[in-house]
């Protein structure tokens, strides 16, 4: 009697192919599928619980990868017979049937291309393969790509912000500006803001004249290099006069 998982099985194959599989219960537990001269050109979704898959002269010419993963409990498999083209597309294959001799009732061969024509799929070596690209790898070519432009861009990030850290700002002070007083060194009191008064001259000339209160304090130049100094070691600005 075929499970309702077996069944499945076997109307896929029919819809696949026009042919069935034939399954059949094995004692205590397990499945026997026959899916041998059937035409097949690929093999169906098979169930987990198979202990023996017999699947030879067929036409398949490779096998889809991980079909074979779920398949825990296989005892036998055969799959002599087909014409299975040895390229990038057989390496899985390959490496599952190097992992699981013990159950192969016949080797595969390769039936094309001409280079490895009647040579058994497990004899194909790791440098047959050098040129594939590695398993599990070509459908995320893109997070790769992402991935390593995400680091360029995070390392130019720490790149940028230690060369602002080692930068210096440099203000060149004109001559004729050499005799200005930093408003920042004054009092914030009233008293002793600067007063701007517009005024017109006997020649007819606008000119701008600056007052101060008398009891504004001058700057205290002695302070000055003191001043100059913070600014250059704390934050890197260095004032010259040119």
């Amino acid at each position: 009697m075929l499970s309702g998982l077996s069944l499945a099985v076997l109307l896929l194959a029919t819809r696949t192919t026009g042919q069935s599989c034939l399954c059949s219960t094995l004692l205590p537990a397990g499945l026997k599928v026959n899916c041998s001269s059937l035409n097949l050109m690929q093999l169906p979704h098979l169930p987990s619980d198979i202990k023996e898959l017999y699947a030879q002269d067929n036409r398949l010419t490779s096998v889809s990868p991980g079909l074979f993963d779920r398949l825990v409990g296989l005892e036998k498999v055969s799959l002599s017979g087909n014409p299975f083209h040895c390229d990038c597309r057989i390496q899985y294959l390959r490496n599952w049937l190097l992992k699981n001799r013990a159950i192969l009732s016949k080797e595969p061969t390769c039936a094309s291309p001409s280079s490895v024509a009647q040579k058994a799929v497990t004899e194909l070596s790791d440098d047959f393969f050098s040129s594939c690209a590695p398993a599990g790898c070509t459908g995320g070519t893109y997070n790769t790509v992402m991935g390593v432009m995400l680091c360029c861009l995070v390392v130019l990030l720490l790149w940028s912000l230690r060369l602002a850290r080692m930068s210096t700002i440099t203000l060149y002070i004109n001559e004729r500006h050499s005799g200005f007083e930093a408003d920042s060194l004054h009092s914030l009191k009233p008293k002793h803001r600067r007063r701007l008064h517009n005024v017109l001259s006997e020649d007819n000339s606008d000119s701008v004249i600056y007052t101060e209160d008398v009891e504004k304090q001058l700057i205290n130049m002695e302070l000055l290099p003191q001043v100059l100094d913070v600014l250059y070691k704390k934050h890197n600005i260095k004032i010259k006069a040119t």
